[in-house]
Formats: C-alpha cells, structure tokens, sequence
C-alpha cells in the first residue's frame, strides 16, 4: 500500500510540474491570525497580519510585491494615539528577518543567552517586545524576504527604481503612504527603526516621508547605523574611529595591558575615544610628514589601546584595517574575531595572514535565524509560499551617489520639532562601530542647537547586540522610554 502510495504522489507531482504555474508571490494579499504574548509581567492578545502589498509606477502598474508583518495590539480603545514602528533591516539586501525575530517582536528566536544557535530550532515569546506600547511593522524591502520585482529578473526589470539610496528611500516612502492610508494609521504617532544600512535608510526616510508624502515623525532610531559618509571612505577620520572598538574587543578578550584590563570596559573607552580624537586624528593627518617622535608615540598608545603590538602599528603606519584586526588580536590563540560581533571566534585555514577566513558570527546567526524564520511565517502565521525567504537578496550593484541622507535627518528635524533621534550600539562590533555612530551623532547638526534631541545608548555586545539576552531587555526598554518620551502629548509643534 505505501508503495502504491509514494507512486502515485510522485506522478501527481511530476504532472503537476508540466502544467503549473511559474513560481511567483502574490502581489497584494493579506494573511491575519491571532495570539497572545506576556510582555513585562502583563499578558495580552495582538492581531499578526502578513501578505503583500505592490509598488506601482507611475502609469499604476505593480512593478514590485513587498512582504510584509503587522502586529496591532487588541485591546487598544483608540488607536489614534497608539504609536506606530515602522522596522528596516540593511544590507542593503537584508531581509526584516533580525530585528523581527530577535529584538522588539512578539518571538524571538531559540538560542543561548549570549545569542548562540540551539536546537531544536524555533521562536519562543519575547518577554521584552515593545509591543506593549507600540504597533509595529516590519518591511522587506524589494528581493529581501518574500519580497520580489515584478517580474523577478530580466531586462524588463528596472533597478534603478530600487538599488540605490535615493531610488530605495523614494519607493519606500510611496509604499509606506499606502500602507499607513490602507491601515488608518495617518493620525498615530510614527517611528521609524533601521539597523545597519537601515540607519542610512531611515535617515533618508525622515525627510523624505515628510516633503513627499507629508508624514511628519516623532522619532527615528538607528541600530548600529551605516554611515556612508565615514565608512569606507579613507582618510585620517575614518581611519582612526575604530581604535574605541578595538579597545573593547581586545578587553572583552582580555588582550589588554594589565592597567587596563583591570578597569571595567565603561572606564576605559573614554579615554580611548580621547586619544582618537585628540591625538590620532591629528597625527594621521600629518600623513608621512609626521615627525618620527611623534610617530612613536602615538603606535605605542595605539598598541596600548587595541591590544595588538607597537611593530604592526608602524608597520600599517598608524592605520590598523578592521579585517586585520579580526585576524590579528587573537593569532596567539589560534583564533580570528568576528566582524559584526567580535566576542564570536574563528578557526581559519592557517594562523598567518591578513584577514579571516569567513566572518564566524554571520554563519552563526544565519544557523538559527533562517529555519526560524522559514517556520515562523509559514507555521505560526500561515503564509504559504514556495517562494525562497532571502535573507540576503540580489540588489547588487547599489548606488551609493548622491549621499545626502545625514542631512536629510538635519533637515527633517530643523523642519519638525517633533522629531527624536535615539543611536544603539554595540561596543563589539567592528563593521558599523559605535564610535563611527556617535561620530555621526555629532555630525548632524553643525550648529548643536538640536542636540538635545539626541540620544545614544551602547550596549556590550555586538551589531546585533539584542542577541545578548541582558541587553534584549535593556535595548527594547530604551526604545520604550524613547517612544513613551517623545510623544507629545498635546504639546504644539514649535520652537
């Protein structure tokens, strides 16, 4: 009997493959289930909606679906006044998969209190989202997650409507106008919340959602925010704004000296940030005119300060590159440091060299977070779909040109005295640094007269730090005071 069975599905199956449909995601779709979740003692029930909802051109044409995931609340009387967080990831070409399964959502992932993979593999209840004060909703932009062009590839595609800065701001504030008018959602209070190139993103958002949509915000906040204006870039200032991540990796590793090490990490990165800014900027700067006194000094403070040694200091004259220092701190042991996350360890080909390997905390983390997401959303929230979840998709090559974003931030909130700025970082993570964060911080407005509208917070772990189970909770209460703060409560929109 079973015999006749598996024949008969394998014909079925193999009919079925002759005369199907391409495989393809709906364009506009909603699936809507309903749960529970116990937040900070208090248990109630939200309604989770996830479907589709297209990108037209201007003709009204879909050339895009985007997927997305919308948590409301219950028993909210009036959401006029609930707020609402709108959630990106980066990449670019991430899928809304960490955040949303791993910080403010309803679940978080099945792993270790340091945020390593366990198994079985799954998502539990998130006793620290911020659901409790704030609907929110997490969208994948175009070929992240479900979320796909129209068609899929091909020369009918055209990606300068979506793989680039300016072109991915401009699509997404139009998508976000949409769905917040489908949704009643025009008189909330509205954040926005991006990490990594998200932060780029939602800078870029702040103004844009303002003078093209004239949806006005009450805060943005930036999870260990791309700056492109620093990273990548070259020169004595960005050279120099790792060394306060170094610092905190090799203390976290105990690669100090002694004097040092001996010190909580919140003591000694103050002086560290003093010297880069005081010191090694100014030195590297001087380029190789720089007086070989001075040089000395200044490779056997960066040595001091980073854990690595005076000669490869000089030997790099002055400049250390991250990919080194993920190979180098820890050659002794035998071990490379992660990237975005330095407190994971690699095992590399050989101990020699000048990078690593492959990036040791990025193949953890997609350990766990792709079967559970791939569970979650069709399991738990019914969202059936043959279409492959990516968790990085094909949006490459990206157009970086034209990087006004900093100042579109500058602008939006010169424009709204509503709008707040909170930064979350991780001091061990050496791809989007918090020094590189709070450098941006202050960069965005020249005058200070608005910096009393900025806050950062930092956090001892890495790009993800809310993987770390302590700071899961200290990370979601700070966006909860940051959104139950910034609300206005009445209050006129004036200076």
């Amino acid at each position: 009997m079973k015999k006749t069975v598996s024949l008969l599905v394998i014909s079925v199956y193999s009919c079925l493959s002759l005369f199907s449909q391409e495989r393809s995601i709906p364009v506009d779709t909603t699936v809507t289930t309903q749960h529970s979740v116990t937040v900070n003692g208090a248990t109630f029930s939200y309604t989770a909606e996830t479907g589709t909802q297209p990108v037209w051109d201007e003709l009204g044409k879909p050339i895009a679906a985007l997927h997305y995931t919308y948590y409301t609340r219950n028993d909210v009387k009036d959401r006029r006044s609930r707020p609402l967080l709108i959630s990106f990831n980066g990449g670019p070409g991430s899928g809304s998969v960490w955040m949303h399964l791993a910080y403010t959502g309803p679940r978080v992932l099945n792993i270790d209190d340091e945020g390593f993979p366990v198994q079985p593999y799954g998502v539990s209840q998130n006793p620290y989202s911020v659901l409790d004060v704030t609907d929110i909703v997490y969208v994948n932009p175009a070929n992240t997650g479900y979320s796909r062009t129209i068609p899929e590839s091909g020369k009918e595609v055209d990606r300068s409507k979506f793989f680039g800065i300016n072109a991915d701001i401009e699509y997404l504030a139009e998508w976000l106008n949409t769905f917040v008018t489908r949704h009643n959602r025009w008189r909330s209070p509205k954040y926005i919340i991006g990490e990594s190139y998200g932060g780029t993103r939602v800078m870029g958002l702040s103004l844009a959602l303002q003078n093209q949509q004239w949806m006005y915000l009450n805060g943005v906040i930036m999870v260990s925010p791309a700056d492109y204006k620093v990273l990548r870039t070259g020169g004595p200032v960005s050279d120099a704004l790792n060394l306060p991540y170094y610092t905190a990796a090799a203390w976290h590793h105990k690669a100090l000296p002694a004097s040092l090490q001996g010190k909580d990490l919140l003591e000694i990165l103050p002086e560290s940030e003093d010297f880069t800014i005081n010191t090694l900027i100014p030195a590297l700067a001087k380029g190789g005119f720089i007086d070989q006194a001075e040089r000395d000094r200044v490779a056997e403070r960066m040595a001091f300060y980073s854990g690595l040694s005076k000669e490869e200091v000089l030997t790099r004259n002055l400049v250390i590159p991250t990919s080194y220092f993920w190979k180098a701190l820890l050659r002794d042991r035998g071990y490379t440091v992660g990237r975005l996350d330095s407190r994971y360890l690699g095992i590399d080909r050989q101990i020699a060299g000048e990078r690593p390997d492959y990036n040791s905390e990025i193949t953890s983390w997609l350990h766990s977070f792709t079967p559970a997401i791939n569970y979650y959303l069709q399991e738990e929230l019914k969202f059936k779909t043959d279409i492959k979840y990516n968790m990085f998709g094909p949006v490459r090559p990206w157009d970086n040109d034209d990087d006004n974003t900093r100042d579109n931030l500058r602008q939006a909130m010169a424009q709204n005295p509503y709008l707040n700025v909170l930064i979350q970082s991780g001091y061990y993570d050496g791809a989007t640094t918090y020094f590189n964060a709070k450098y941006t911080m202050w960069q965005v407005d020249p005058s200070g007269r608005m910096k009393d509208r900025f806050e950062f917070k930092g956090y001892r772990s890495g790009h993800m730090m809310y993987l770390r189970r302590e700071d899961l909770k200290q990370a979601n209460e700070d966006i909860r005071a940051f959104i139950l703060r910034t609300q206005a409560n009445g209050k006129s929109a004036k200076y």
